[in-house]
């Protein structure tokens, strides 16, 4: 199995960073030794204007069948000749993907201590794979990686070429090109679609392949128009696991359908006001009201729970008190935009420490999170389908069990002093519910009683005497005994 991963550069940019990118030294051919082979790493071209790195895969077919992981089925003649005769050798497939997972790990997820700012920036990259088996024949090679900004140029290679007559083999030659891509981008769908191409993977798939399948898809699963034939033909059609996938997948999409706090509502909310005097908008009361609640609390290591594009992380580091500050956020692509928000990559020292960044789900526990004094969810909870707030719920408050918790959501009976909203209508087309004063703090008792915390609440925004006010706010303590208070 073989392939090239090509770039060019310049002489502020030479093309060989793709070494450091990739974390293999364009002068050395490095060879790794896998359960299936060696894989080895080397350079065929390597200037400042043009850089190449191959990825050549030796499999040990043979090693394969003793260990168990290629044998044949129901034991007929040809089953057993195929154990020792086929294409895994030479043909692109979930071998060589995990392959590129276990060479290229760190480049895969965009680390680069000695050249961070390339590893967020795009380069003219281009890819060839030889000979990949493609079930679906091109079409479906341009369905899966054209829709990733990628320029695809694929061939069907004849079963003979003498014989023309007999038609196309399952195998293409795949050229791919794109000016618009991380490298850790490319090497991600490569590692999901090179098995998916081939439409088998040659080991047990489990359900860590689940997390593996979400990891690798991370930015641009959840919107492929394939996302389907994706996850079904990765996951080796186990349709357990392609719903569990595909339920994960479409939390992922909510979450990342609204990143942004100032959301049209707010914006009306300036328009209203006079001219001269506009009122300060609500997103920015809200980051106010979270700030104060957090002083008031006395944390100093707080997380941001679905922090977005990294809004509220930013105003907590203009503030000494809080030591260490943490975004999670389901979407890679909203921890991108946070983290060139907080200018991470030019940020002191001094200050990097105090503020992380890391993507998460909050519908799983995430040992991560646990030992910090206060978790924010802001305008979180509204986003999620109610069938999935008990796999929040005891996510942050069973799991991580942070000393207190805020969380704000907006306030449904408020809705009717917006003049821009329809009657009926939520105040994002995302927003899976609203709730009302009182469905809020019924919720949010509940959820203090069932995890051992007390709750109180605040108005965030003008608080409407018949009405209430626009957002609303719940600061959940976890309940002290009466030794500890004692203490």
């Amino acid at each position: 199995m073989f392939l090239t991963i090509s770039t060019t550069g310049t002489p502020e940019r030479p093309a060989t960073d793709l070494g450091f990118l990739l974390h293999k030294h364009p002068e050395k051919a490095q060879a790794f030794s896998t359960s299936y082979g060696t894989a080895h790493v080397l350079y065929p071209e390597a200037d400042a204007e043009r850089c190449t790195a191959a990825l050549l895969l030796e499999v040990d077919a043979v090693a394969l069948v003793r260990r168990g992981k290629g044998k044949g089925r129901g034991g007929a003649p040809d089953a057993a000749l195929a154990q020792y005769v086929n294409d895994r050798p030479y043909a692109a497939s979930s071998l060589l993907a995990v392959a590129l997972s276990a060479v290229f790990s760190s480049a895969m997820r965009g680390v680069c201590n000695a050249r961070p700012e390339r590893a967020v920036q795009s380069l003219p990259l281009r890819i060839e794979v030889p000979a990949l088996p493609a079930r679906g024949g091109p079409d479906l090679v341009r369905r899966l990686f054209e829709p990733l900004g990628w320029a695809v140029d694929v061939e069907p290679v004849p079963l003979d070429v003498q014989f023309p007559e007999w038609g196309d083999s399952r195998y293409v030659r795949l050229l791919l090109e794109s000016e618009t891509l991380t490298l850790a981008e490319a090497l991600r769908h490569l590692y999901v679609l090179l098995p998916v191409l081939d439409d088998a993977k040659h080991y047990w798939v489990s359900s860590d392949e689940v997390d593996k399948l979400l990891r690798a898809g991370e930015g641009w699963l959840p919107d492929h128009p394939e996302q389907k034939l994706i996850t079904s033909r990765y996951l080796s059609r186990r349709w357990s696991l392609t719903r569990q996938a595909m339920e994960r997948l479409e939390l992922v999409r909510l979450a990342e359908a609204d990143d942004s706090e100032v959301e049209e509502i707010d914006n009306a909310v300036e328009a209203e006001g006079e001219a001269e005097e506009k009122p300060t908008p609500l997103a920015v009361q809200r980051r106010d009201a979270i700030v104060a609640a957090l002083h008031a609390s006395g944390a100093a290591r707080v997380l941001d729970l679905g922090c977005g594009q990294g809004q509220l992380v930013q105003a907590l580091l203009k503030d000494p008190r809080f030591t260490e500050i943490v975004g999670v956020d389901v979407s890679m692509r909203a921890l991108t935009i946070a983290s060139r928000r907080l200018k991470l990559d030019r940020m002191g020292e001094r200050q990097a420490s105090r503020v992380k960044l890391f993507q998460g789900s909050l519908a799983y526990t995430d040992n991560r999170l646990k030992g910090y004094d206060a978790a924010v969810l802001s305008e979180v909870i509204e986003h999620l389908d109610l069938p999935r707030l008990p796999a929040l719920e005891y996510a942050v408050f069973g799991a991580a069990r942070p000393r207190t918790v805020l969380v704000t959501t907006p306030n449904v009976e408020y809705n009717v002093r917006w003049e821009s909203l329809p009657a009926g209508h939520v105040r994002h087309g995302d927003h899976r519910f609203e709730w009302t004063r009182d469905e809020f703090r019924q919720w949010a008792g509940q959820v203090a009683e069932r995890h051992g915390y007390e709750v109180e609440f605040a108005p965030v925004g003008p608080d409407d005497p018949e009405v209430g006010p626009p957002t609303q706010m719940a600061v959940f303590t976890i309940r002290t005994t009466k030794e500890e208070k004692a203490a």
